[in-house]
């Protein structure tokens, strides 16, 4: 009698002859996809044909930038690979902000579209546009399949590039002809054979023995987390490295959670609009050690002026990084879990009392977002809001997806995480419309968590159409608007910079709680602080999706901020008198 492993052993050795749409789904399966985003059309329809014969489950979006976001939101939640599906032409580039957003995120997605037929292309056939050229620049790597026998190959290639070193999104592309033409399937003879990509890379020893001189010799070291360290899944390592080496940790946006909020060494968010202590640190810091973080434009400020006084370690998978913003001391190009197992054992753990009170110092009495009750002046505040959704959520497994502008940097400032992938957000791309799709794909991912949106009234009404893929589906995620009437951020660059000049960015909005009861979900709207904290359990207890319109007050500000061009110590500070949301100092 046969084993089930013997069953298994022969169904990946057999061949047999199936259609390349056949293929497809088939070398999907196989690479693990339980789910699909995606909307169907003309080019790709042999390809949804052959779907009945799969076990993935097909999620249909109201537009195909929303499968992308899904698709992304599905990786971010778990780390595994999230597909999204489109047909040619305007599908296909539909599809490219949610490319180029995974892209400078380092997303692992897999986007496939379908091309006209082969002897088609090249002569502006109905629906062709050269996508595999679009999207080059935007894509860690991209296929054009013009036959059968290419799919399981460039499937497995595709889907082993988006995983591997760095993540990011892969486009294949596959003709008409190529879907619909049959051919011999054969797992095993489909095997990746990449001789020349290597990402996994291993620093030189004497590499080590710089970092280790300078963490040994440092006084003022401050680490540096960013996205990276998620991405490796050395969160624990990490702690280590603080807690033996008695090194605060300074954030970045896409790196909050890697270390507990409630951890004494994690300092917050750094950047333009990070704690004022944080970049204050930093610039007084004698030894950066960079974790998977990129030194990105609104980290550092002014490059001239940045940690003027610090020697730099930079851990990086991604050489091309190294070196590219920020010159440094020590690179170690690596994976980050790999580098650190290396570096632990040999950490000593050296005195740094002065320092970290210095840092308590620098803080003073700063954290008042930390106070469990913000003040009340009869006006609603989106800090009122996110601290108070905090405050009800901070105990359950809970993940925040985050559109892009005034909202986002709040929430990243009022809540506090303590989970790595608790926060899904937009960062390199800053991509407004983002929440909403990003939202259910996470749930998709991660059935079990409690997916809560806060989104600003104007990225919004970009996806908003994917509410009806929320019901169609019956996920259950909860949005929060933050209605301030604004394009938000843009209105805070026009207050600070262009004399109060709001061009274009009053929003005339529809109400959205009818809005939401006209898709058949629950809309709420509040306009004061005393209903928030009775709304936000009301919807939980709640068993579908709810949409709460929190009308807050219009021409409210994020502090601080570090203008552009600015070095990282210059920051725009909450004037006096305090308004009475929260404060930054």
């Amino acid at each position: 009698m046969k084993s089930e492993n013997d069953t298994k052993a022969e169904k990946k050795t057999e061949k047999k002859i199936m259609t390349g749409a056949g293929i497809l789904w088939e070398c999907l399966e196989r690479e693990g996809v339980k789910h699909v985003f995606g909307y169907p059309g003309g080019a790709i329809l042999p390809a949804y044909d052959a779907l009945k014969h799969s076990k993935i489950h097909h999620i249909l979006v109201r537009h195909e930038q929303g499968a992308t976001h899904m698709a992304d939101g599905y990786a971010r939640a778990t780390g595994q690979l999230g597909v999204a599906v489109a047909t040619s032409g305007p599908g296909a580039t539909n599809m490219v902000t949610g490319i180029a957003t995974a892209m400078l995120d380092s997303s692992p997605i897999l986007c496939i579209t379908g091309q006209v037929g082969s002897k088609l292309i090249g002569s502006d056939a109905f629906q062709e546009t050269d996508i595999t050229g679009i999207t080059l620049p935007i894509t860690k790597h991209n296929y054009l399949v013009t036959r059968a026998d290419e799919v399981a190959r460039t499937i497995r290639e595709a889907a082993y590039v988006a995983r591997s070193g760095r993540p990011g999104p892969v486009l294949v592309d596959i003709t008409k002809d190529a879907q619909q033409s049959t051919c011999e399937f054969d797992w095993e003879a489909a095997k990746p054979q990449m001789p020349g990509y290597r990402p996994d890379l291993s620093p030189a020893p004497e590499e080590y023995k710089k970092a280790l001189d300078l963490i040994h010799s440092a006084k003022r070291p401050v680490i540096l987390a960013g996205h990276g360290i998620l991405i490796s899944g050395a969160m624990r390592e990490v702690i280590t490295l603080a807690e033996r080496g008695g090194i605060p940790v300074a954030l970045t946006l896409l790196g909050l959670g890697v270390v507990p909020a409630s951890h004494p060494l994690n300092l917050g968010m750094m950047g333009m609009h990070g704690e004022a202590w944080v970049n204050h640190t930093i610039q007084e810091a004698d030894l950066l050690i960079a974790l998977g973080m990129r030194f990105d434009d609104r980290v550092t400020g002014n490059l001239k002026t940045y940690a003027p006084n610090a020697k730099k370690i930079h851990v990086e998978v991604d050489p091309a990084e190294v070196n590219k913003n920020v010159k440094v001391d020590v690179a170690l190009v690596g994976d980050l879990r790999e580098v650190l197992h290396e570096l632990l054992p040999k950490i000593e753990s050296p005195d740094r009392g002065e320092w970290l009170h210095h840092i308590d110092e620098l803080k003073g009495d700063a954290a008042v977002r930390d106070i469990q009750n913000l003040p009340d002046n009869g006006h609603l505040y989106a800090a009122h809001v996110i601290n108070d959704l905090w405050r009800e959520t901070r105990e359950s497994n809970t993940i925040v997806v985050t559109d892009v502008g005034q909202h986002q940097m709040w929430e990243a400032q009022y809540y506090k995480h303590e989970q790595p992938r608790s926060l899904i957000t937009s960062g390199g791309l800053g991509t407004m419309g983002f929440a909403l799709p990003a939202a259910i794909g996470a749930k998709v991912a991660r059935p079990d968590a409690e997916v809560w949106v806060i989104v600003g009234d104007g990225g919004f009404q970009m996806t908003l159409c994917e509410l009806a893929t929320i019901m169609q589906e019956k996920i259950k995620v909860n949005v929060a608007i933050i209605n301030n009437g604004y394009l938000g951020m843009v209105r805070q660059w026009q207050e600070f910079f262009y004399e109060r000049n709001y061009a274009a960015t009053p929003l005339l909005n529809p109400d959205f709680a009818k809005l939401a009861e006209a898709y058949g979900m629950r809309g709420i709207t509040v306009k004061e602080r005393s209903q928030v904290i009775p709304t936000v359990k009301s919807v939980r207890e709640h068993n579908g999706p709810v949409v709460i319109d929190f009308r807050v007050e219009q021409e409210d500000t994020v502090y601080p901020m570090v203008a552009a061009g600015a070095a990282l110590h210059d920051m725009i500070r909450r004037p006096t008198p305090l308004v009475e949301t929260a404060d930054d100092e």
